[in-house]
C-alpha cells in the first residue's frame, strides 16, 4: 500500500537518491545510447515515469490510441528489480509504465503532452504524497527525434510556468515488468484508500483538462 512517509523516512530516501545519482552505474545509464523498441503489429511503445505507476497506468489507459499500459520499473542499473528493492531508492529505477499505442491515432508528441498534463511538473522526486527517487519523473527517448520533442516541450513548459521542470530525460535502456498484483491496479481496486484519495482524483483532473485526447468510453 502506498503511504505517507515520516520525516525520517523521507530524509533516508533522499539520501539513497543522492547516492544513486553519484553512482557511476547510474551515470552510465544516463550517458548510454538509447535502445530502439521495434514496432510490432503496427504498434509502438513509449516509456514514462511520473510518480506512482498505478496512477500513470490509469491516465494512459484513458487515452485514445493507447492499446495497453503495463506497470514496471525503468531508469536504473539493477537487474530484475522488485517492488521492495525499488522502494529502497537504491536500485536507480523509477516506477514507470510501458505505453503500447497506435501511432496512426496518437503521436509520441501527444503522449508527452499527456505526461506533462497529468502531473505536477515542478515536484522533484515524487508526485503528490509519494516521495523518493523511485517516484521521480523521467521521460525516456528512443531516438534523437523523440529527445528533441521532449526537450522542446520541457523548455516551453519551464518558460510558461517560470519554473524548473523536474522531469529527467533518459535514453531508454530496459523496462522491467512489475509484479502481477500491480497491473491494472486502479481498475481492480477502485475502493482502496490510495486509489480513492490520490489516483482517481489525479485521473479525473487529467480528463477534465484533455477531453479531446480521451477514448470515447472515457468521455463524460
Amino acid at each position: 500500500m502506498k503511504k505517507l512517509f515520516s520525516i525520517l523516512t523521507i530524509s533516508l530516501v533522499f539520501s539513497c537518491h543522492n547516492q544513486a545519482q553519484v553512482n557511476p552505474k547510474q551515470q552510465a545509464i544516463i550517458d548510454a545510447e538509447p535502445v530502439v523498441v521495434p514496432f510490432k503489429d503496427g504498434k509502438a511503445k513509449a516509456y514514462f515515469a511520473s510518480g506512482c505507476f498505478w496512477c500513470v497506468e490509469a491516465v494512459y489507459e484513458s487515452v485514445k490510441g493507447v492499446e495497453e499500459v503495463i506497470s514496471g520499473y525503468s531508469g536504473g542499473f539493477t537487474e530484475k528489480p522488485t517492488y521492495e528493492a525499488s522502494n529502497t531508492g537504491k536500485t536507480g529505477h523509477a516506477e514507470a509504465v510501458e505505453v503500447i499505442y497506435n501511432p496512426k491515432i496518437i503521436s509520441f508528441s501527444e503522449l508527452v503532452d499527456v505526461y506533462f498534463g497529468s502531473q505536477n511538473p515542478t515536484q522533484v522526486n515524487g508526485q503528490g504524497p509519494d516521495h523518493g527517487s523511485q517516484y521521480r519523473s523521467i521521460i525516456f527517448y528512443q531516438n534523437d527525434e523523440q529527445k528533441k520533442i521532449i526537450e522542446d516541450k520541457k523548455a516551453a513548459l519551464a518558460q510558461a510556468l517560470n519554473a524548473t521542470i523536474a522531469a529527467e530525460v533518459y535514453p531508454f535502456q530496459k523496462f522491467w515488468i512489475a509484479e502481477d498484483y500491480h497491473q491494472n491496479y486502479e481498475r481492480l481496486h477502485p475502493n482502496q484508500s490510495y486509489i480513492r484519495n490520490v489516483s482517481i482524483p489525479r485521473l479525473n483532473k487529467f480528463k477534465a483538462k484533455f477531453p479531446g485526447l480521451l477514448k470515447k468510453n472515457e468521455e463524460h
